[in-house]
């Protein structure tokens, strides 16, 4: 047995751990044509469906002079609409923000009967179509709906006023916050909160003074995905807000009335205004991401996983 092993370790030829790498990248690098035309792939796809539409927004938004722009953005419809979308964003993002944390931290932290089923909770916006959701509190807010008569009775209005279209624009965007803090949550693992209390540190210290900092990058991406999709909603929201002009229409439907009544200037003049705030969440989106691949590493790192 000894001699069949010597004489097989000496038919291996030695390999240098450089040579081992070099054939490693020699295995998985493409050649430089290959790649080249992927990338010119790439940016002709975003050229075309990205790059040139955005322009277009623009363009035809200054195609008949910067009065015609301006006229259509202080237009009373148009101000109540952009008031409008402030609203939901404003009460739909904070009411994310603490539900997001809240589950996060409960599937992150905590081991617990139904942890699967919250987790499929909210991921259930992302698979449910936002007008089946619009049409679901139409049949439970609804005048003809489950608490129709009561509501109407109460002199209270749901469906076709405010309160609709931010139940509608919080269904759609609760799931941005829990998703981007519960991987990171659970690549921390639970060291630091567990040295925290054995130290003597209360819940809300703990969480206020480790588990915070430690996600707020992660935190404020959410956010701004949250915001962006919450003043973008036009499906869920379109359902429920009745089209009252003036009253109910948020600016997706606002520029969709104009659009229908070939007020193209006055369409193209609000539609930029979302196109800009589309340029804002993606330049914050770019900080923001670099921040959180950072964490994420950086709690790789510590709990000795290779991310």
């Amino acid at each position: 047995m000894t001699t069949l092993n010597t004489t097989a370790d000496a038919a291996v030829p030695a390999v240098s751990v450089g040579q081992v790498r070099k054939s490693a990248l020699a295995a998985t690098a493409e050649p430089a044509w290959v790649r080249w035309a992927l990338i010119g792939t790439a940016l002709a796809f975003l050229t075309v469906f990205l790059f040139v539409p955005l322009v277009a927004v623009f363009v035809e938004a200054f195609k008949k002079g910067a009065d015609v722009y301006f006229a259509a953005i202080v237009d009373a419809d148009a101000l109540s609409a952009i008031k409008l979308t402030l609203i939901a964003a404003v009460i739909s993002v904070p009411l994310n923000l603490v539900f997001g944390l809240a589950a996060a931290w409960c599937i992150a932290k905590f081991d617990f009967r139904g942890k699967n089923v919250l987790l499929t909770l909210i991921d259930l916006p992302f698979s449910v179509s936002p007008v089946i959701v619009g049409l679901i509190y139409m049949l439970v807010f609804g005048l003809q709906g489950w608490f129709g008569e009561w509501l109407r009775d109460h002199d209270l209005k749901i469906v076709f006023a405010v309160p609709g279209i931010v139940l509608a624009t919080v269904f759609v965007t609760f799931p941005f916050v829990a998703r981007e803090l519960i991987p990171l949550m659970q690549a921390q693992g639970q060291e630091q909160e567990e040295a925290a209390r054995v130290l003597g540190a209360s819940g809300w210290q703990m969480f206020r003074r480790v588990t915070l900092p430690n996600v707020k990058w992660a935190l404020l991406y959410g956010v701004i995905l949250c915001n962006a999709r919450a003043m973008g909603e036009f499906g869920a929201v379109s359902v429920v807000s009745g089209h009252i002009r003036g009253q109910t229409n948020t600016m997706p439907l606002h520029i969709e009335i104009l659009y229908n009544e070939y007020q193209f200037a006055a369409a193209f003049a609000v539609a930029s205004l979302l196109a800009l705030l589309a340029l804002v969440t993606m330049a914050l989106k770019y900080i923001v991401e670099r921040r959180v691949r950072r964490e994420v590493r950086l709690a790789s790192e510590n709990q000795g996983v290779t991310p």
